[in-house]
């Protein structure tokens, strides 16, 4: 009797165990909510940083010290962007800055106000151990007005143009994003180049 019931055992339990192999797999849920693991799209951003010109010009002729240079001015820049990723590796967007600059005690100091258009390509994505790419190599531009007070000083209506490379990581927050951008800055109607490193972070809705 046993002998018969360990037989029957050995025949059936193959046959129950091919069949569970071959079960097909449960079907997804249409209704299950996914979501991308990094956004693209309409965003705003912030940036915060340091701004250095190496040559500030001579000052007006409305000033005590006039004729005399300021030599290098450096101060602290604070930005905002707001823009589109029309791919995902390229982004377009409007940017509004602002800062303070210090130079010597007989230049004085300034400030400086810029708007304008700013363009980025990402030239390539690194992926992390899940396979999406989250960090971010990219190149940007931007151009806009630049205005500068006290009037005369530095200046008063100016071109701003900068440009430079930069790093952007997308967290596991989907829609936040943190980075650094290094750029070459130039007002082009004081002749007087600089550069700027500002840490940034940006929101993608």
């Amino acid at each position: 009797m046993i002998r018969r019931i360990v037989l029957a055992l050995a025949a059936v339990l193959p046959v129950a165990a091919a069949s569970q192999e071959a079960a097909p797999p449960m079907p997804e849920n249409p209704r299950a909510p996914r979501f991308n693991e990094v956004e693209r799209g309409l965003f705003t951003g912030l940036e915060v940083g340091y701004l250095r010109l190496f040559k500030t010009p001579p000052a007006g002729a409305n000033f005590a010290n006039a004729g005399q240079s300021g030599g290098a001015a450096d101060g602290l820049l604070v930005g905002a962007t707001v823009g589109y990723d029309v791919t995902p590796r390229i982004a377009l967007s409007l940017y509004a800055l602002g800062g303070n600059e210090s130079a010597s005690v007989s230049y004085g100091g300034f400030s400086v106000l810029s708007a304008g258009g700013d363009v980025r390509v990402s030239l390539f994505g690194l992926r992390d151990s899940s396979q999406v790419e989250r960090l971010f190599f990219y190149v940007h531009g931007r151009a806009g007005y630049l205005l500068t007070y006290p009037s005369g000083l530095f200046g008063r209506n100016d071109t701003y143009l900068a440009g430079g490379p930069g790093l952007e990581y997308f967290t596991h927050l989907r829609h936040f994003s943190i980075g650094l951008a290094a750029d070459v800055a130039y007002a082009v109607s004081a002749k007087s180049a600089g550069i700027a490193l500002t840490p940034t972070m940006r929101y993608t809705f």
